[in-house]
């Protein structure tokens, strides 16, 4: 068997992409909350 083993550099790509990945994923997540938030409490006022 033969493993990959990646240099530092490498591994340091792979951990900004995740990182970036995970913000935008964030991002996306909160524009949800924020927006059944603002719906909720417009229906609320109807």
């Amino acid at each position: 068997m033969k493993f990959d083993v990646m240099t530092p550099e490498e591994e340091n790509e792979i951990r900004r992409r995740q990182k970036s990945r995970n913000l935008v994923l964030g991002g996306v997540l909160l524009f949800f909350v924020v927006l059944f938030y603002m719906i909720t409490i417009v229906r609320m006022g109807e």
